[in-house]
């Protein structure tokens, strides 16, 4: 496994566990603000690694 498919993979699985983590924010009685800001959190680093992956 080279560098590319492991960041393409570590890009993959945090953008899994953002979804996760916002839809367990959201999915509750009412909406948890932490696991949303976490979950774009995921987002925003995978992004980011995602960039650097070019």
């Amino acid at each position: 496994m080279n560098k590319k498919v492991a960041l393409n993979v570590a890009v993959f699985l945090l953008v899994v566990l953002g979804v996760a983590i916002i839809y367990i924010g959201v999915s509750g009685p009412k909406v948890i603000l932490p696991p949303v800001i976490t979950g774009l959190g995921f987002f925003v680093i995978g992004w980011a690694i995602h960039l650097l992956n070019k």
